[in-house]
């Protein structure tokens, strides 16, 4: 029940947060421009649409899991509202996984909305058959477990960081995360035994939030723009990966969160 009162109060503060309104217009109104940039591409709007929509969810709803998750903990130290909300009996854990929690129902509420105004663009569009739609479903929920790890990720760096420092790490870290397979084709190409090892270590410890944007070596907006089915063992393995990465970074964040004084 804590954690859970933690999760509600946080989502609540974060749908005031006007960033989050301002990303959210920005968004949809990339959707919708991509019902006249479609009128571009000769025969193949849905497809545009599609695309140039999902890119738009996944890209902001990056940057509203990163410019809010660096200030989950840094902005209750800042009020020091932490100090009142930990002298009642609240657990550090359970402080952080309240916050993540309350972050990740609002990155829901934000992909199912922008979601919404894709599936609401398509409709316009007319004559796009409701397979279409459908296969936007797989791609969504990828993009979604993809903002699940850049929040727990900028929750790591809100525990112990400054917002600004906490932004720079997240952000490099995604990057990173999106060209994280060519560690391993590094990591064939050397003939050093030590920086094989070393390229294969960063590999598996360094995030690859690559895994949610390919599956079975497809794109999966590509998947989605041209009506592809998708690999249903991918994606289980993409969501234990996730669950598992996700659950590190959690546990990560409330033991430094547990070691650090308030006093």
């Amino acid at each position: 029940m804590r954690i859970l009162a933690i999760a509600r109060n946080t989502f609540r503060e974060n749908i005031r947060d006007r960033i989050l309104y301002n990303l959210i217009l920005f968004a949809l109104i990339m959707i919708l421009s991509s019902l006249f940039l479609g009128q571009l591409s000769l025969g193949h709007e849905d497809r545009m649409i599609v695309d140039l929509g999902l890119t738009s969810i996944s890209v902001l709803g990056t940057l509203i899991a990163i410019f809010l998750g660096i200030s989950l903990v840094y902005k209750e130290i800042e009020r020091r509202t932490v100090y009142a909300l930990l002298a009642k009996p609240v657990r550090r854990w359970e402080f952080i996984l309240g916050k993540y929690l309350g972050l990740l129902f609002t990155l829901l509420v934000n992909t199912l909305v922008m979601t919404a105004g894709l599936m609401l663009t398509l409709l316009l569009q007319r004559g796009v058959p409701w397979e279409a739609y459908y296969r936007l479903l797989p791609a969504v929920y990828l993009i979604f477990l993809s903002l699940a790890l850049t929040t727990a990720l900028a929750l790591v760096f809100s525990a112990f960081s400054t917002p600004a420092l906490s932004a720079l790490f997240t952000l490099f870290l995604w990057i990173i995360g999106h060209f994280n397979a060519d560690l391993i084709r590094f990591a064939e190409l050397t003939g050093s035994a030590g920086v094989r090892r070393i390229a294969r270590l960063l590999y598996y410890a360094l995030p690859n939030i690559g895994n949610f944007m390919t599956i079975d070596s497809r794109n999966v907006i590509q998947n989605a723009a041209y009506a592809r089915p998708v690999d249903g063992l991918g994606v289980l393995w993409v969501t234990l990966y996730g669950l598992v990465y996700c659950g590190g970074l959690v546990a990560t964040a409330a033991l430094i969160f547990s070691r650090r004084d308030f006093k």
